[in-house]
């Protein structure tokens, strides 16, 4: 392997030792097709000088990076799951598998999806959809371009595995797939040692994330408090970057977010075709718990149960007033996000300005005008709605760099139609043409928006 100036391996994680988690082996799979690399990604972490041969070897056969961790570590964690709480959880098709620091000093980590059994796939055969590699691809790439902090897929590889599912066609093609992302802490590792009572393991957990992860909360008087609150903050900020960029999660359990308040783990995902509060992803969410307009709920409910874990090594009352920064922080970020979609410009004024995204998404509500060709159309502060005051409103802003979407013709969506549309392609004729004509498209966007 080439090895890069800007790679820089570490093993952090594993001095946390053995009751975090259990070192495991990955599979072995009859092929190896590179369908997905992220080359900007690994230019990061040094990596974009492994050739598609290197490439494979470490992110479909898994061996292990120079200097980096010998083997792969499944977490173990519980989790709430849809406010129901499982003790039998963990890792159970994937595992970290190398950790790595960025060209901008932070530690980022590389797991995995459909790497494998482990001693927490319980009934599951450790394996991943080529269908769902290559929607999470679409997924991650399309929240970054709408100015989502998400993890980003890394690498795509189909494995050559028939794979039986039961809400889907089957046997259907399988895949392993490498996401890099800021920290793989979840709320459900806190909770995992608070079942357990477990002060130590807390304590534990909180140090490493000081130390390796979270720099600013070092030299906190406590530390766990510190953690809280960094990690209220961000679970209210990405909520609020969701909400703006009109994506639902699907499945916001407790094992499914992280204190670092990256997304990741996208199963059932949707993105909104218009405003609808109760719009669901997921299928089997029958009561609409994680619907688009109750995601801030899911996420502050979340906070709580990090909090309780959290309670074992520290003062309730300080835990709680952590928790009631959520609802300015959500409502700042929420204020930022929407005049980012729109092209616009804050006032000096806060209230007012939330009281033009209340009246914006008041708007949205009535018109059901579609979501991502309202917010293109309106780019830079242009008259774009049937409602003449809302016009009024939104002309009484600065446009931000406008030009930045002058040379793109039409708006870029990911609905559900389109995403089936990609996979059929894939799925009856091998054609990739589409899902990287996607790409590419989706691209363009995050180059055009991300340009100072």
């Amino acid at each position: 392997m080439p090895i890069s100036d800007h790679y820089h391996p570490s093993r952090a994680f594993v001095g946390l030792g053995s009751s975090f988690s259990d070192p495991v082996t990955a599979a072995e799979f009859p092929k190896h097709i590179l369908r997905f690399r992220n080359n900007r990604a690994a230019t990061t972490v040094g990596l974009a000088t492994l050739d598609d041969t290197e490439w494979i070897n470490h992110f479909g056969r898994f061996e292990p990076l120079p200097n980096g961790m010998e083997q792969p570590h499944a977490l173990r964690y519980h989790g709430h799951q849809f406010r129901h709480y499982n003790p039998d959880l963990g890792d159970g098709r994937g595992f970290l598998f190398a950790q790595l620091y960025a060209q901008d000093g932070r530690l980022l980590d590389l797991s995995t999806k459909g790497s494998g059994q482990t001693p927490y796939s319980r009934a599951g055969d450790g394996r991943l959809t080529l269908k769902g590699g290559v929607r999470e691809v679409l997924a991650t790439a399309m929240l970054e371009a709408r100015g989502v902090l998400t993890s980003k897929t890394f690498s795509l590889i189909e494995t050559g595995e028939p794979l039986m599912r039961g809400d889907e066609p089957s046997p259907t093609r399988s895949a392993v797939l490498v996401r890099l992302s800021h920290s793989h802490l979840r709320f459900g590792m806190f909770q995992r040692h608070a079942f357990h009572r477990d002060a130590e393991a807390i304590q534990e957990l909180v140090d490493h994330a000081a130390e390796h992860y979270i720099p600013n909360i070092a030299a906190a008087q406590d530390r766990a408090i510190a953690l809280l609150t960094h990690a209220v903050r961000n679970m209210a900020t990405l909520t609020a970057q969701w909400m703006a960029a009109g994506f639902v999660h699907g499945v916001l359990n407790t094992d499914n977010v992280t204190v670092m308040g990256e997304s990741f783990d996208y199963g059932p995902y949707r993105f909104l075709p218009h405003f609808e509060p109760g719009f669901t992803a997921a299928y089997f969410d029958h009561s609409g718990l994680y619907a688009y307009g109750r995601q801030p709920e899911a996420a502050f409910w979340n906070c709580r149960a990090l909090a309780s874990a959290l309670s074992i090594i520290t003062s309730e009352d300080a835990l709680v007033e952590a928790l009631q920064g959520f609802e300015d922080a959500y409502q700042s970020a929420l204020s930022a996000a929407i005049f980012a979609r729109l092209g616009i410009l804050p006032s000096n004024d806060p209230a007012r300005d939330l009281d033009f995204v209340r009246a914006t998404f008041s708007m949205l509500e009535r018109t059901k005008v579609p979501w991502e060709p309202f917010f293109f159309a309106c780019f830079g502060g242009k008259s774009c709605s049937e409602d003449a005051d809302w016009n009024a409103l939104l002309s009484s802003y600065a446009p931000d760099r406008p030009e930045r979407l002058a040379d793109i013709e039409t708006p870029c969506d990911l609905l559900y139609e389109e995403i089936e549309s990609i996979w059929a392609a894939i799925d009856e004729r091998d054609d990739w043409e589409p899902f990287e004509i996607k790409l590419s498209e989706i691209d363009t966007f995050r180059v055009a928006l991300s340009q100072n």
